[in-house]
């Protein structure tokens, strides 16, 4: 390997260009050489707005020939297992957006074959690399609100989802690919793992999908009791349009941390026509913008230091678990048992 990670982009949507400018222009010891999708158009548009020269519709030709040292796997997570395993098969490091994969014996599968072929795996759990959650994490760790009791944490998007994620069997729902962060938020601030869950859903946005789709929901909550005693609340929500929405409060026994606010910027205006007034956070890739950089980073520096990385596989695959119980608690009416 030289100098510089070599890395190819499978999956040209908005999360995966944004990884792929990343390496273009804010990580020093990263050089995009390859894009892959199975769109023809897109493939060469990415390729041309990175100002790269090659460019794939098989990922597979994408992993053999194109030199790269490592993959950003951006696709849907339907795809994530079998382009993990043949990257690792063929001796290249993984990066993959959330969610992991569909199931936990896909999550078990990719770890499996990084692990055999001596790959990194680093799932795309960027809030960990955003200074107020770490902030936050340091605050409840060191006692400072007490012992850590209940954890709160949403994420509500502004818009609606594509009709792909609109069937359950192909995208795990809002659970897996709008909760997935407060998922792992929960399980990292709470040090702990699931012990059971009850989820209630509801489509009460996307009248399109009721009739083709009766199993989607667009707002659900998630409650959970971890291992040590901890109580978890996990909210999402699609198609808000006020804004993106991502929130996360931890009750302690003396003391309260809260992270993240939907107000924008601290000015508020003040008229007779419109009342009070302020800006709100419209993206997801605005509010975290530098998280995504450092993931980005630490990914690059994990191959050339060869360490482990902060978030494994292990990590996605727990999220993963808690978004497989969550929908059967949904279609059940049950409390899963973990």
């Amino acid at each position: 390997m030289g100098t510089k990670v070599k890395l190819c982009l499978i999956g040209t949507g908005r999360a995966g260009m944004i990884h792929a400018e990343n390496f273009c222009t804010n990580v020093k010891d990263a050089e995009m050489i390859a894009v892959s999708d199975v769109d023809e158009q897109r493939a060469q548009e990415a390729a041309r707005e990175l100002g790269i020269a090659s460019w794939y519709t098989d990922y597979r030709e994408a992993i053999k020939e194109s030199g790269a040292d490592a993959v950003i796997i951006a696709t849907p997570t339907k795809f994530h297992c079998d382009i993990a395993v043949c990257a690792a098969e063929n001796g290249l490091h993984i990066f993959c957006e959330k969610p992991m994969a569909m199931s936990v014996p896909e999550c078990e599968k990719m770890i499996r074959a990084a692990d055999k072929n001596k790959v990194i795996l680093q799932i795309g759990f960027m809030r960990r690399f955003c200074g107020d959650f770490a902030r936050a994490k340091e605050i409840a760790d060191s006692g400072e609100i007490g012992e850590v009791v209940m954890i709160k944490s949403l994420t509500r998007g502004p818009s609606t989802p594509h009709e792909w994620m609109y069937d359950i069997r192909k995208s795990n729902g809002p659970l897996a690919e709008v909760n997935s962060h407060d998922l792992d938020t929960l399980r990292w601030f709470s040090g702990s793992e699931p012990e059971s869950v009850y989820a209630l859903g509801g489509n009460y946005r996307c009248e399109t999908a009721k009739k083709q789709y009766p199993d989607f929901y667009d707002t659900v909550i998630l409650n959970i009791r971890m291992k040590n005693g901890i109580i978890g609340c996990i909210e999402g929500a699609q198609g808000v349009g006020y804004g993106y929405d991502a929130r996360v409060e931890i009750l302690g026994t003396k003391g309260m941390i809260t992270v993240g606010e939907l107000q924008k910027n601290s000015v508020v205006s003040y008229s007779k026509d419109k009342g009070m007034k302020s800006d709100v956070v419209e993206s997801w890739r605005e509010l975290f913008e530098k998280a995504y950089e450092k993931e980005d980073r630490a990914f690059v520096q994990c191959i050339q230091r060869h360490e482990k990385p902060f978030v494994g596989g292990e990590d996605g695959l727990k999220a993963v678990a808690m978004v497989n119980a969550g929908n059967e608690s949904i279609t059940t009416g049950r409390i899963i048992i973990m």
